[in-house]
Formats: C-alpha cells, structure tokens, sequence
C-alpha cells in the first residue's frame, strides 16, 4: 500500500549540515589522504639554512631601499627517501652541516653509513607529491637549487622570551592605571566563573606563560639574490627565529610552483624544464 502524505512542490533547502547524498564519499586509504593534499604538497624537496643576519638592498628600478635576510646553506645533502610503498607517503630527509661521529648514536651512524654521506648536524624531512620528486641519495643541494625572483616559505622557531605575562603573550589591555586599581594595572583578571562554567579553569585559556620557541612559518617570501659559490640565499624581508637558526626553505604553497626539471631523478643528466606557471 502506498504511504500517505502531501507532496512538496517546492524544492527542498540545502541542508546546512553538509549532510547529502550528492557529496562523495571520503575515504579512509592513506592513498586518497595523499590525494587530497596533492595540489598543497610541493613538486620537489626544501632545503635546510642557517639564519646569518639582516641587510638591506636597494631597488634598481626606485631606489628604494628594502631589508633583506641572508641564508647560509652548508652542506646540504640528501639523506634517505621515504617512499608510499614503505611509509605510506614520498619525502626526502635531508641533512645539512657536519657532526662528529663521536657526538652520533651508532644507529645514527650505521643510517649516514648505509647512505654513504658524513653525519650531519641537522635532520628534516620535506613531503614531495609523488616519486619523481625523490633525489638522489648523497647529491648535494646547492642556493642555486631557489631561483631569483621565485617564492618560498620560511620556517623556523621563533626566538625564545621566557615567562611572558598576559599583557606581553597575548596582547591583554590590563587594569585601569588609576582609579580603584591597587597593583594590579598589569593582572590578567578573572580566568572563569565559579558557577556557570562548572567551577573550573577552560583548556585553552589565554594566561601567562612561556612565550616563544616555537616553529613559525613566513610564507611568500621572495628570493632576491642567489650566490652559489657562497652558499646564500637572501630573502625579503624578515623570516622567524634568531641569527644562526635553522631555516628550512622549501617552495610557497599559495605560489605558482617554479620552472624545474620534468624528471628530478635525471636532473643531472637532462636539462627540459617545464613551466608549471600557467
């Protein structure tokens, strides 16, 4: 028997709730986690810095002067790959500076021993999008591997200053400075209810603590000079962290991606480029 009822001759609301048969299905395979961040996941690996100091430049078409942060690059080299098969994901681990064999773990030791390269001061991992952004184990990555005029994004932990309170951390008004107030301008104040919020402290809240020493990360950052013998790279502007940091470069995501080669692992030996631009 047929259900009973009136028909709508309306169309239906969109649900708000984001709940509908037309939406697809996501799924759960790291395969299709990698597939969505494929158009967030640079085409080739970063590179590793060391944080030398501010100067400044000077426009040739205005005049104008700019300040500028000058990158050191020191043996960088890459390390081991990390591939989908393995891992469930494509990276590159690269290492930059020297390290005696003396201050390294022998597993440490046996993993540069087994990639034949020398133990390296620093360690990190850049996410490529898929294999033909794994180098070659041992090549070194030199300042010309950015171009001139290209973006990047900086990251590195911003400088450390201590136990901060609420006005400094976070940026709080404070206290009146004078009427009614008796040494307490710069308190945080109240930090919940006693009642209505169940008598305790929210996670999260915003209180006096340590502030700083954490990853920062500048994005958009144009690359205004190259020097290859040198090992610099200088960038626009500011980048986190203080002089001799490390500073992991790597292509802006929110940039069109540069002119690279169409196959990283014969970078060497072919010279087509593609432009990746349009």
């Amino acid at each position: 028997m047929p259900r009973r009822g009136i028909k709508s001759i309306s169309t239906p609301r969109r649900n708000r709730f984001n709940q509908s048969p037309d939406l697809p299905v996501l799924e759960s395979s790291p395969a299709a986690a990698l597939e969505r961040k494929r158009y967030t996941t640079p085409l080739r690996t970063g590179a590793l810095g060391t944080k030398k100091g501010m100067t400044a430049m000077f426009e040739p078409e205005s005049g104008r002067r700019f300040p500028c942060t000058v990158v050191q690059m020191d043996r960088v080299q890459v390390v081991a790959h990390k591939t989908l098969r393995k891992n469930g994901y494509f990276a590159v681990q690269v290492g930059s500076g020297w390290k005696h064999p003396s201050n390294v773990t022998r597993p440490l030791l046996g993993h540069y021993a087994e990639s034949q390269v020398s133990p390296k001061r620093h360690l990190v991992e850049f996410k490529v999008q898929d294999e033909s952004g794994l180098l070659d184990i041992g090549r070194i990555i030199g300042a010309s591997w950015f171009q001139e005029g290209q973006y990047v994004d900086a990251r590195a932990n911003s400088r450390g200053m201590g136990f901060a309170g609420g006005m400094k951390r976070h940026g709080f008004s404070g206290q009146p400075a004078s009427h009614g107030v008796s040494l307490t301008h710069r308190a945080m104040g109240s930090a919940g209810q006693s009642q209505g919020g169940g008598s305790r402290v929210y996670p999260g809240k915003k209180m006096a603590g340590r502030m700083g020493g954490h990853q920062v990360t500048t994005q958009n950052v144009k690359v205004v000079k190259v020097d290859e013998e040198k090992g610099l790279v200088v960038l626009r502007g500011s980048i986190p962290g203080p002089d001799g940091c490390l500073v992991k470069l790597s292509d802006a995501v929110k940039k069109p991606w540069p002119n690279i080669p169409v196959n990283l692992l014969q970078a060497q030996s072919s010279g087509d480029t593609v432009d990746t631009t349009s």
